[in-house]
């Protein structure tokens, strides 16, 4: 690991300047639409399937995969301190590891869920690219991989990009299907991050995102390049799903 990794990872709460865990597990309820989406839409209906999370942070996803019913899902992280805010907040099935040296550790064939929640990013190609070698090995026939992570294409991509100085990459859609296919996946799918409707608040910033703040993009892009990719996306952050 490069030494700068080393340095910040160390103590990556303290160092990103603010807390990255709420004080409490009501604190979770702002990040319960996309986790809840996330699972809803993407997750395999059966409980009993074998998850690994890597890169899980204090465990905020694994709360809610858990809070689901599915059973047998573990996270790793590298960060003491992010463990130790897990355990903290009573949040089970979360280790301290190495995730890269965790995920060698895997059998092949042996998962059936990928997670990687704002993990690519922090590699290099080079990186990135034997780490997803390792995602082909370890899922079983059909297993599905998770990742989101920040997208290139979106206008305030870059806000994403350099926000985290442990950020090495942003992605768009095509270069995030590039690296999978030459891993031997076979499909993936990308989706935007726009406003999850659960409130007025949430439900006007969709509306607006959809009516207004999207096409306005499209008509900038047109001009400027006399096209647009229908299925362009233009968030920071984008949603892949890609399976074996």
């Amino acid at each position: 690991m490069k030494n700068y990794r080393k340095k910040i990872y160390r103590n990556y709460s303290s160092n990103s300047g603010k807390a990255l865990a709420p004080d409490a597990i009501s604190g979770l309820a702002s990040i319960e639409p996309f986790y809840s989406k996330v699972i809803y839409n993407h997750f395999p209906s059966n409980k009993s399937i074998k998850i690994l999370e890597i890169g899980c942070g204090y465990g905020s996803f694994q709360y809610f995969i858990h809070r689901e019913g599915y059973t047998d899902s573990i996270g790793v992280d590298g960060s003491e301190e992010q463990v130790a805010e897990a355990r903290r907040l009573g949040i089970g099935n979360v280790v301290l590891g190495n995730l890269v040296e965790y995920l060698k550790a895997q059998d092949d064939n042996s998962l059936d869920l990928l997670i990687a929640i704002d993990v690519i990013e922090h590699f290099s190609k080079e990186e990135v690219s034997d780490l997803i070698d390792d995602f082909y090995r370890v899922l079983k026939k059909e297993g599905l991989v998770i990742t989101h992570q920040p997208n290139a294409e979106g206008v305030f991509g870059n806000a994403i990009r350099y926000d985290d100085f442990t950020h090495e990459l942003a992605f768009t859609r095509h270069s995030i299907s590039q690296i999978f296919l030459s891993s031997g996946f076979t499909t993936i799918h990308s989706y935007e991050d726009e406003p999850i409707a659960h409130g007025v608040r949430s439900t006007v910033r969709l509306f607006l995102w959809k009516g207004l703040v999207k096409p306005i993009y499209r008509f900038l892009l047109l001009v400027e390049s006399g096209g647009v990719d229908k299925e362009m996306i233009f968030t920071q952050n984008f949603l892949t799903v890609v399976k074996k």
